[in-house]
This record gives structure tokens, C-alpha cells and sequence, in this order.
């Protein structure tokens, strides 16, 4: 950590213990505990546990502390987190699991649609099929954003080949815009080999920022490109945001259709719709005889929508030039729009617009 992250987070700590809580009147830091204040190129992340019940009463003390500290000088963007916490208690017999309260997550203003794209286990291709489903939704005319939930590996500043940082008017973030898009990343304000050594409540402060503090303006539809699995980031969207639908990625080989599987149900448990299942590396094309493997298998996306009761949204093939133009940060909707990778993406794009009601360009 360098000397200014040093400065900042002791400024940051000063600035908590002078605060007084709502509903006590007493010392922040006496009712609350600090368990972490995180500083990086003035970006400030304040993790505070405080007891269960005494959560609500300091939801506008948080916020005031929220604004205080992202007035400090060398800060440029801050997010404050509640964590609750129960004193430890005898061991008890175990009990069947009590299903949690049902969130009621509020629509994010301005977007008509949040679509999350995510997959049970990594290496699938999700983010790169986010990528152009977005890019192509773009091209039909629609104001599309995207949004990289992946905070531990974000990949969207290579893939869209844009690695400048995000102006900062106010406590407000301005998404970078690239192929037509409006999108934020971790990766837009960290160095590219930076490790995000991050425990949850610091990770769901991070979405939380970019859901609340990103200036998207008026959008068509919200892509959240999800990182791999089903935990923490996933439940903070379901709950913090009216996701519109899912769609979930995966390839052909069983051990990739098991995850899926899990990605599935915990969409269902949270109540978000699923518009569906895409098969990605479908087939391998070789590029010179144009010769068909079937290396992962093939198929076997679109029988496991069909036990599942899913809509199956196409198939798209593994082909080499998909892979080049994304590390070189060029869609291959946009590179190359007569190939059939792009084709591939557009069909499926143009589905979800369908399921979308958003058949005809946006006006404005």
C-alpha cells in the first residue's frame, strides 16, 4: 500500500470516530465495530459490523458518513457497508434451514431492463457472449449498458479494448462508452494484474456502487455480465435490483451442465426469471478445412434446458476469430458482422428482444 493509501485510510478513521450514531447519540465507533477501511487510487471502501437490531437505526448515519468521507481530500468515489453481527451463542441441535424473507428488490431508475448473464462454473465464455449480446443489442438501436459484476476477475476493459479510468462528477460515476455501450468495471480503476484481495461485504459494497453511484442515464436494458457460481454477488443483485431475467451460459460437457444446473435453481429460489440456456463452444470450426469437432461435446446445452423446463437461446460455435478479436478488444458483432460467430450472437440478441418487447429502436 503506498504513503497516500496510508494518509487517507488514517484520515478515514478519524473522520468515523468523530461521527455520532442516530438512535443512541453516542460514539460511532463505541456501537459499531470497523472491520475493515480499504483505500485504493482514492477509491474508499468502509466495512462496519454493528448488531442486528440496531442496523436500521443507522442506515442514515451511514449514508451521512457515506458523503462526509467522500468529501475528504484525495477521495474520489467511497461506499460504507452495514454488516450485522449476534453474539455467540451455546451450540444447538440442528435445525431444518428457515427459508430467509423474500427481498423486494426496487427497479434501477432509468433502466427499463436488467438482463444477468452468468454461468455455475468458470471458463465457459460468459463474459465474452455478454459482451457481444450486448454490443449487438446496441447495434438494433437500443441504449445498452454493461456491467462487470466479476470484481475479482474483470475482463471487460480487454474485451471492449478500453483501460481509461471513469470521470467522477460529484459522488457520481461516468461509465466509459465503447462499442455503443455505457460500461463499468472494477477493471476501469485498478491496474490489469491488481488482485483484488477482497473479503464479501467489501465485494457487495463494490456491486452496490456500481448499481447506485454509476451514472447510466436512461437505458434500454442493463447487461451484468455475473461472475462464476452462485454466491455473494448474485444474491446482492437479486436483492438490490428488479432483475428483469437471466441467461445462463454453458458449454456442452457434463461437468459444465451440473453447474448450470445450480445456476438455475438459485435463480429460481430468488424468484428472477430465466429466459434461458446458450450452448457456447457449440462446435469447433477449424479455420483452414473448415472441418467440425465436436470437442466438448455437443447438444447437450439444449437437452439440459429442455429437463429443466427452459427456453433453449441457440447455439454459438468455438471459433478462433471470436478469441482473437476479443483479446484485441474488438467485438466480433461489431469486427465482423457477416461471419458466423457474429451471426451466432446476433440471432440470440435479437431473441431477447424480442422477450423483451424491445423490437423497434429506442426514440431519443
Amino acid at each position: 500500500m503506498s504513503d497516500q493509501d496510508d494518509t487517507l485510510i488514517a484520515a478515514v478513521q478519524r473522520l468515523l470516530a468523530s461521527f455520532r450514531s442516530e438512535d443512541t447519540g453516542q460514539d460511532l465507533l463505541g456501537g459499531t465495530i470497523v472491520d475493515s477501511v480499504v483505500s485504493k487510487d482514492g477509491l474508499v471502501q468502509v466495512t462496519l459490523s454493528v448488531d442486528r437490531a440496531r442496523a436500521a437505526g443507522l442506515e442514515g448515519a451511514r449514508r451521512t458518513v457515506e458523503g462526509a468521507i467522500t468529501r475528504l481530500p484525495g477521495v474520489r468515489n467511497a461506499s460504507v457497508v452495514l454488516t450485522s453481527h449476534r453474539e455467540a451463542a451455546p451450540p444447538q441441535p440442528p435445525q431444518p434451514a428457515a427459508r430467509p424473507p423474500a427481498p423486494k428488490p426496487s427497479p434501477l431508475p432509468g433502466v427499463a431492463h436488467v438482463v444477468a448473464v452468468a454461468s455455475g462454473k468458470g471458463g465457459v465464455g460468459k463474459s465474452t457472449v455478454s459482451v457481444n449480446l450486448a454490443v449487438a443489442l446496441a447495434r438494433r438501436g437500443l441504449r445498452v449498458g454493461l456491467m462487470d459484476a466479476d470484481i475479482y476477475g474483470p475482463s471487460l476493459p480487454r474485451m471492449l479494448g478500453a483501460n481509461r479510468r471513469p470521470e467522477i462528477r460529484g459522488d457520481r460515476m461516468i461509465p466509459i462508452e465503447a462499442w455503443g455501450l455505457k460500461a463499468m468495471s472494477m477493471g476501469f480503476l485498478v491496474e490489469e494484474d491488481s488482485a483484488m484481495i477482497w473479503r464479501g461485504p467489501m465485494i457487495m459494497g463494490a456491486v452496490q456502487q456500481f448499481l447506485g453511484q454509476v451514472e447510466w442515464g436512461e437505458l434500454d436494458v442493463l447487461v451484468v455480465d455475473l461472475p462464476p457460481g452462485t454466491g455473494d454477488i448474485q444474491l446482492t443483485l437479486s436483492q438490490r435490483v428488479k432483475v428483469t431475467g437471466a441467461v445462463i451460459v454453458s458449454t456442452p460437457q457434463d461437468i459444465a451442465l451440473i453447474d448450470a444446473r445450480r445456476a438455475v435453481r438459485m435463480f429460481e429460489k430468488v424468484e428472477i426469471p430465466i429466459f434461458g440456456v446458450i450452448e457456447n463452444m457449440s462446435v469447433f470450426c477449424c479455420p483452414n478445412c473448415g472441418h467440425r469437432s465436436e470437442i466438448f461435446g455437443h447438444g447437450g446445452a439444449r437437452l439440459e434446458a429442455t429437463r429443466l423446463g427452459q427456453t433453449f437461446l441457440g447455439e454459438i460455435p468455438l471459433l478462433l476469430d471470436v478469441r482473437h478479436m476479443s483479446d484485441a478488444g474488438t467485438p466480433i458483432v461489431a469486427a465482423a458482422p457477416d461471419s458466423e460467430g457474429a451471426k451466432a450472437f446476433v440471432a440470440i440478441a435479437d431473441t431477447l428482444a424480442t422477450r423483451l418487447s424491445l423490437t423497434a429502436p429506442a426514440s431519443g
